[in-house]
């Protein structure tokens, strides 16, 4: 995509500049309340990264999906999008479920996998859906979200339905079979969808160099007829700006569009990984002083939108609700032993009915009764 003296080195589209003001041709014209919640969604998201590793790390908990670094490419899109939009998750974007509605309780509930669990406790923890906020649910395997954010996307199309999807995926995922067959359906029947790349440099501990020979991941849909566009993927209006662009092309029937959000993975890959066994301090040292979060802080305390007494308020209001929701989710029961087999069928077979009751009439699982 073409880019002017705003748009940063190697055409990549910036908003913010280093004295906080904005690049007229990439300011998505937020009103000063919508900076204050953007920030807000951050910082929540930011802090419950910090108290869910607490907790797995207790043992009360057994796994965790951090975005320490990336909040601003999974806040920012989610906030550019429409009410009606749809959004497939790879597995990092409880924040933007979360701004867009889902319940703070039920998310904390899956993380436990109780029986208040939506999915009954039979995904891992951070495998969250919330259909109610248009939230597909959440797939561990690489890239398999794509293909059903690009099919949502067309029936949309058919169905003359005013509603665009938006895809989140790693760097890794573009080696994926379901990437490139999903950018070329996308692009053969212009489908309203938003391809969102999340490149942040490693694809679990394979570096970004092992994973292409091309020189960005943007261009990887130019061989599809699908535009691609860079921004940096740290700075929260550049991203809200390029995802509302998109949106607006997809809208007016002009189809998918591929987006490359450069950030960085600044924790472990999840809370089974240690990262310092592949990379160096010095490597991300330098990315932490792109902090996405401090730079929209930055942005409100030079208007005196935000100061350090509001940051104690809300950092104090996001840990007590958190705090609530796991003494609720730690004083629920395990899902029951006959919602295993629920949800394979809108309605059982007889097969499935039939292993229902065996499994009831069988021996029971500690703590099942």
């Amino acid at each position: 995509m073409a880019t002017s003296d705003g748009a940063g080195r190697d055409g990549v589209i910036c908003a913010l500049n280093e004295d906080g003001s904005l690049v007229p041709e990439y300011d998505p014209r937020l009103s000063e309340q919508q900076v204050v919640e953007l920030y807000r969604h951050l910082s929540r998201t930011r802090i419950l990264d910090e108290r869910l590793l607490t907790l797995q790390r207790q043992g009360r908990i057994g796994f965790h999906v951090g975005s320490l670094g990336e909040e601003a490419t999974i806040i920012g899109a989610a906030f550019a999008l429409r009410p009606q939009d749809w959004i497939f998750p790879c597995y990092r974007e409880v924040g933007a479920a979360l701004m867009r509605g889902l319940s703070f309780q039920r998310f904390v509930d899956n993380v436990f996998g109780n029986a208040n669990d939506v999915v009954k406790g039979r995904q891992m923890p951070d495998h969250y859906t919330g259909r109610s906020v248009r939230y597909a649910s959440t797939s561990s395997p690489v890239g398999t979200q794509i293909p059903h954010a690009v099919g949502v996307g067309w029936a949309a199309k058919l169905r003359g339905d005013d509603v665009v999807a938006l895809a989140f995926f790693g760097d890794g995922a573009t080696s994926t079979n379901d990437f490139h067959a999903s950018m070329n359906i996308a692009g053969v029947f212009k489908i309203p969808v938003v391809l969102l790349c999340r490149n942040n440099g490693w694809a679990i501990s394979t570096p970004l160099e092992k994973q292409t020979r091309t020189e960005t991941f943007a261009e990887k849909g130019i061989a599809y007829g699908v535009p691609g566009m860079r921004v940096d993927g740290n700075d929260a209006f550049a991203v809200i700006w390029a995802v509302q662009h998109a949106v607006r092309r997809a809208t007016a029937g002009e189809g998918a569009t591929l987006i490359e959000a450069l950030t960085y993975r600044m924790g472990a890959h999840t809370s089974s990984d240690d990262p310092n066994r592949y990379r160096t301090d010095d490597e991300v040292r330098p990315w932490a002083q792109r902090d996405p979060i401090e730079r929209v802080r930055r942005y409100l305390v030079d208007r005196e939108l935000w100061d350090d007494s509001r940051e104690a308020e809300h950092r104090t209001q996001v840990e007590r609700l958190f705090k609530e929701a796991v003494d609720a989710a730690e004083r629920s029961p395990a899902p029951g032993l006959d919602t295993l087999l629920d949800d394979v069928y809108e309605r059982p077979t007889w097969v499935l009915l039939e292993q229902r009751a065996e499994l009831l009439s069988g021996p029971r699982a500690p703590g099942h009764g």
